[in-house]
């Protein structure tokens, strides 16, 4: 299999075997693209935020208190980016979580130079505190977010990738070669597998979806320090005892590779997973997903001022877009639609109308054509689109008037697919979990391929918002969101 080259977005490849005859027995040194992207991490942050800061003396600056107030404010920066381990390498060019360091630190900037004012007696801090900083954190984020941009690239062309080796059962090892090369910029690349028995899914040595099985659960250590492979994942299997996976972990500790072990609750992640000892024994906290508290109250507020700001904003093209369908075919311009929200409650949904004025009634005739999974339906070419209807479809100008939705209360900017009536009538228990919050205008499921999916991974996607759910997560999907409608795929 194809490994990652060492150079920064290069494009040579060597073989696993090949690797490791060139390297000692016991260890991996780290690959050239990950310490390099770190420096242009550095750089970065450094040059952004040294920028806004000088632009902030140019503009706040006050007779012999510029230097100083400048000078603290770097070095408040300076110490607390590292103090929340906004560089620390494991959360860079993936996920929320790089974000959210970034803005507790920046957060925690912003207190000192404030309390360094506050015990000064200088109120000359106020525009660094409330512009400065905040302005150097957009500054810093936009930075970060082109630099991921360029990494995700590369890797879906097959470069920057860890090498990665999987051990358990076929079935879960297979789930996990699939999710790796679906999703590339995560940087995983699993390039040998070690099963229960060594053998592949023909029952031979073979492979498992052409990645080699190179050998059993017992002999994973020695092919580690054969192959360097940077990380072992762990998945399910009736093999792993406690003591096991402990006599694992100290195999190899003698080398530089990480053990993952994938928790029982798969879609469960980020904040809410927390490890701790008690009475000796190493126990996962899974805290509950946060339905109330101080951050929904937070969402919420934001959820209603952007939807108003945003329909004040959009008013014109509201108009256009009505005057168009108008004009179409001389039917009304809104299509209300009874939607199931939070706690089952349903609500009457708002859209610009797409379809012909009859669609419920021609629906009947279609069901035998339905190409969508679970109770959706869905066509990729449905006779009931109107062609100003798959213009609005196509960009996802359709759902606008689902701002007066979120302004009410009865929807949030991102959240859940709203569903119809009927979807809930047929949902599994484990599958309601959808209805302990609000539905939203976006969602996962829109900036992860829309109509594409299918109903179990449409699911999926929103159990997995409404399990780990986060203001940060919130700000990462509403600003993929943009690109996804721009690019149109998925929407039909």
């Amino acid at each position: 299999m194809p490994t990652e080259p060492h150079g920064s977005y290069g494009s040579s490849t060597v073989t696993a075997d090949a690797r490791a005859a060139e390297l000692p027995a016991t260890t991996f040194p780290p690959t050239g693209w990950e310490r390099r992207y770190r420096h242009w991490v550095l750089a970065s942050d450094a040059c952004l935020t040294l920028v806004v800061i000088l632009g902030g003396s140019l503009l706040f600056g006050a007779p012999g208190m510029d230097l100083l107030l400048a000078l603290g404010t770097a070095v408040a920066v300076g110490s607390a980016l590292p103090a929340v381990r906004a560089w620390q390498q494991r959360v860079l060019g993936n996920g929320a979580e790089e974000f959210r360091r970034l803005g507790k630190g920046f957060l925690l900037a912003a207190v000192l130079v404030a309390l360094c004012g506050l015990i000064a007696g200088e109120l000359a801090v106020r525009p660094w505190v409330f512009g400065v900083l905040p302005a150097a954190a957009v500054s810093v984020i936009a930075g970060r977010y082109v630099l991921r941009k360029r990494l995700h690239r590369a890797r879906r062309q097959g470069r920057c990738l860890l090498p990665l080796m999987a051990a358990g059962s076929q079935d879960a090892v297979r789930e996990l070669i699939q999710r790796t090369r679906d999703q590339a910029h995560v940087g995983w690349q699993v390039e040998a597998v070690c099963t229960i028995d060594g053998t592949g899914q023909d029952g031979a040595r073979g492979d498992i979806d052409g990645v080699p099985v190179v050998g059993d659960l017992s002999e994973i250590a020695n092919h580690v320090r054969r192959g360097g492979y940077r990380m072992v994942a762990v998945t399910a299997d009736a093999y792993w005892t406690p003591a096991r996976l402990q006599e694992l972990a100290w195999s190899l500790e003698d080398t530089t590779a990480e053990m993952a072990v994938a928790p029982m609750l798969m879609e469960v992640a980020g904040p809410r997973l927390q490890v701790s000892g008690v009475l000796g024994m190493p126990l996962l906290h899974v805290s509950a997903p946060t339905l109330t508290g101080g951050r929904r109250v937070v969402k919420g507020v934001v959820d209603r001022i952007g939807a108003a700001l945003l329909l004040a904003l959009l008013s014109p093209a509201l108009l256009a877009i009505a005057a168009a369908i108008r004009v179409g075919d001389g039917g009304p311009a809104i299509y209300r639609q009874q939607r199931v929200g939070k706690n089952g409650k349903t609500f009457t949904m708002l859209k610009f109308r797409t379809m012909v004025p009859n669609a419920d009634a021609v629906l009947a005739g279609l069901t035998e054509r339905n190409e969508g999974a679970g109770p959706l339906f869905k066509m990729r070419r449905d006779p009931r689109i109107t062609r100003v209807g798959a213009f609005l479809r196509r960009y996802s100008l359709d759902e606008l008037p689902q701002l007066l939705n979120v302004v009410s209360g009865s929807m949030s900017l991102v959240g859940p697919r709203p569903p119809l009536p009927a979807e809930t009538a047929a949902y599994r228990p484990h599958v309601r979990r959808r209805l302990l919050v609000k539905p939203g205008l976006t969602g996962l499921w829109q900036v992860s391929g829309r109509s594409d999916l299918s109903w179990d991974e449409s699911v999926r996607l929103d159990l997995r918002y409404v399990e780990d759910w986060s203001l940060a997560l919130d700000a990462m999907i509403l600003w993929k969101t943009v690109r996804a409608v721009a690019s149109g795929a998925g929407a039909y």
